[in-house]
C-alpha cells in the first residue's frame, strides 16, 4: 500500500489569479498563474480553480495562518494583530478576534479578497 506524498489545497472562486497572488503575499509562496507554492517544499501547494457561482455560506475547510505558536495572553494577541494590520493592507478583511477561553488560545477569524474565512492562529 502506498501512502499519500503531497497535498494540494484547491480553492473555487472567481478571480484565480488575483486569489493566488493574495495568498503568495500572505505565505511568501511563489505564484505561478493560478496556484502558489512554498519555495521551501514543505507545505502544501494550492490552487485556485474558476467556478461560474458565487460563495454562499461559511467554507467547510480553512486556513489557519500560524503567526501565534508558542505565545500566549496579551504578548499572542499582539502578534495576531499585528498579522492582522498586514493582511488588511493586503485585502484581508478582519471579523473578530475569539479571546483565549481555558481551552483554546485566542485567535482571529477573517477573510480573504474573495470572502473565504481563515484564521490567524
Amino acid at each position: 500500500m502506498s501512502s499519500v506524498r503531497q497535498v494540494q489545497v484547491t480553492f473555487d472562486c472567481a478571480e484565480p489569479e488575483r486569489v493566488a497572488r493574495f495568498w503568495s503575499e500572505v505565505l511568501g509562496y511563489e505564484r505561478t498563474g493560478s496556484a502558489c507554492v512554498d519555495p521551501s517544499g514543505v507545505g502544501p501547494r494550492l490552487y485556485f480553480q474558476r467556478v461560474p457561482e458565487g460563495k454562499v455560506v461559511k467554507n467547510r475547510v480553512h486556513l489557519d495562518v500560524r503567526v501565534g505558536t508558542g505565545l500566549v495572553g496579551e504578548e499572542r494577541v499582539a502578534a495576531l494583530e499585528a498579522e492582522c494590520a498586514r493582511l488588511v493592507a493586503l485585502g484581508a478583511v478582519r471579523v473578530r478576534l475569539l479571546r483565549a477561553d481555558g481551552v483554546n488560545e485566542s485567535c482571529l477569524v477573517m477573510q480573504d479578497v474573495e470572502g473565504n474565512e481563515f484564521c490567524l492562529d
